[in-house]
């Protein structure tokens, strides 16, 4: 690998050190390095070109950033952890040094995740690794949300919001409401309201393949949140039409192909 990124969480200073002194080591490997603020998604797209492999440093949230940034090139992504949970993250930043030599030279496995892609009233689509959520604003109301999947009317939720999720996305909002988690390479999609009231409380898994549209009716505000990063105000009435998108993440990993499963308690259990 010779051009490599480095996205880093502008917020947390050790990863602004750890982006600085890794351009140095790299330049010792013989591989070029450009580094950028993970929340400058034009910054990155500006740079990405030509690009082997992007290290994304901070935490899950980084992770995200990096992932729709870099979707449309198909670069991978290594995360380093100097969060907490570090579900996407693949290196402890004290161990990144030892480790980044072998992945320069090709060891590792790519990790394929499954996107969303989402419109609202047919405009610019945008892109979620995690989930898309259309939830309550700042008032303490519910919101009417007519659920259409493949064209058919399912319900009209009276609720908090709903969520749409990836298999990635099902260990986050989606389970903190009690969604299924999915094996992490599944392209199925999950559909889980929030705290809905008084109707169908279950959620759905639904197929690679299912349009869902998501027609809201409110007389306040309600919100459309994107990986919980970006956020778009919505008042009236509004489709949010959400379908798997034809961009996917591409992690790059160096510890075993079921280290899911074997991290996931551990993970979400605190001791």
């Amino acid at each position: 690998m010779k051009r490599i990124g480095i996205l880093y969480n502008p917020r947390i200073q050790a990863a602004r050190d750890f982006s600085e002194d890794t351009a140095k080591f790299l330049a010792t490997l013989k591989s070029s390095c450009w580094q950028c603020s993970s929340q400058d998604e034009a910054g990155v797209r500006s740079q990405i070109e030509g690009s082997d492999m992007v290290l994304s440093v901070g935490g899950d949230g980084t992770v995200l950033r990096a992932a729709r940034a870099v979707a449309p090139y198909s670069v991978p992504v290594v995360g380093v952890n100097l969060g907490k949970l570090g579900f996407l993250t693949e290196l402890k930043m004290a161990e990144a040094r030892d480790r980044l030599p072998a992945l320069i030279e090709g060891e590792g496995w790519i990790d394929e995740r499954a996107m969303l892609q989402v419109e609202i009233d047919g405009g610019e689509a945008l892109h979620a690794l995690n989930d898309i959520v259309v939830g309550r604003g700042l008032r303490p109301r519910v919101i009417n949300v007519t659920v259409m999947i493949d064209q058919n009317t399912f319900t009209t939720y009276k609720s908090d919001g709903v969520i749409v999720s990836t298999a990635t996305g099902s260990t986050g909002y989606s389970l903190a409401v009690h969604g299924p988690i999915l094996y992490p390479q599944a392209r199925e999609i999950v559909l889980n309201p929030i705290c809905p009231h008084p109707t169908f409380d279950n959620a759905l898994v639904l197929s690679p393949q299912s349009v869902i549209e998501l027609r809201v009716r409110t007389d306040h505000q309600a919100v459309l949140s994107v990986d919980g990063q970006v956020d778009m105000a919505m008042e009236g009435e509004k489709v949010v039409k959400v379908s798997l998108s034809p961009y996917v993440t591409r992690l790059l990993r160096l510890q075993s192909r079921n280290f899911f499963y074997s991290t996931l308690v551990q993970r979400l259990v605190p001791k």
